[in-house]
């Protein structure tokens, strides 16, 4: 790498951005799921006061998720983001919490919960495939350097998402929702949702189980006192 004053001067600066777009990131993810979380709050008191206790599982649902998509952007931004600030995945994440608000504020109504779920997995199936691109990119970059065990698991675990577990919970949740609709169209019971919603909180434990497990895995590959550029 050049030694030369304004060299160091560029790469001051790239840091200097580095870090100014990881804390605009960090910033975003804990606004918007607050937002999401003010949500999921006002419709569990609701829950509570009118002593709806089969949807309570739905709050718990909700709460899981709200853990789910804040650790992975902030995994995500420990990982790949760097300078330029990427509009489109900012403005997915922006979207994304929209679908999450609506849910939340229907926990009551599980052929409603499950389409807006549906609809806010295939949000984050979105989000996942437009960031492999910098995935890819971060790879490239960092080609035969320290931190080329990282970014291999790191796109092992977005292709994961990508071609198997996302899609999985768009299936199931558009599977759930037509099923509930055709049972709510035709007078039939649906209590069945709460088996439903169940097997929903037990694909989210799991999937933050794996979560945790992902970060305790790339966790000390990760250098956070020493500049990306100089790798």
């Amino acid at each position: 790498m050049a030694d030369s004053p304004d060299a160091d001067r560029l790469n001051a600066h790239r840091a200097q951005l580095n870090a100014l777009v990881v804390n605009v990131e960090l910033t975003l993810v804990s606004i918007i799921q607050g937002v999401a979380l003010y949500f999921l709050a006002d419709s569990t008191r609701q829950l509570i006061l009118t002593q709806s206790l089969e949807y309570y599982l739905y709050a718990l649902n909700g709460l899981l998720i709200i853990f789910l998509f804040w650790s992975r952007a902030v995994i995500h931004t420990f990982t790949v983001i760097r300078w330029p600030l990427e509009f489109s995945h900012n403005f997915l994440y922006i979207t994304c919490a929209l679908f999450e608000a609506l849910a939340f504020a229907n926990l009551s109504q599980p052929v409603l919960w499950n389409a807006l779920q549906a609809v806010f997995a295939g949000l984050v199936w979105l989000l996942f495939a437009i960031d492999l691109r910098l995935v890819k990119a971060r790879q490239r970059e960092f080609t035969g350097s320290r931190f080329t065990p990282l970014f291999a698991t790191v796109r092992k675990d977005q292709m994961l998402n990508i071609a198997g577990l996302i899609p999985v919970f768009i299936g199931f949740h558009l599977v759930v929702a037509g099923f509930l609709w055709r049972r709510q169209a035709t007078g039939g019971s649906l209590r069945i949702h709460l088996y439903c919603a169940g097997l929903q909180t037990l694909a989210l434990s799991g999937y933050l189980i794996y979560l945790v497990r992902y970060f305790s895995q790339i966790s000390p590959l990760l250098v956070f006192d020493v500049p990306l550029d100089d790798a």
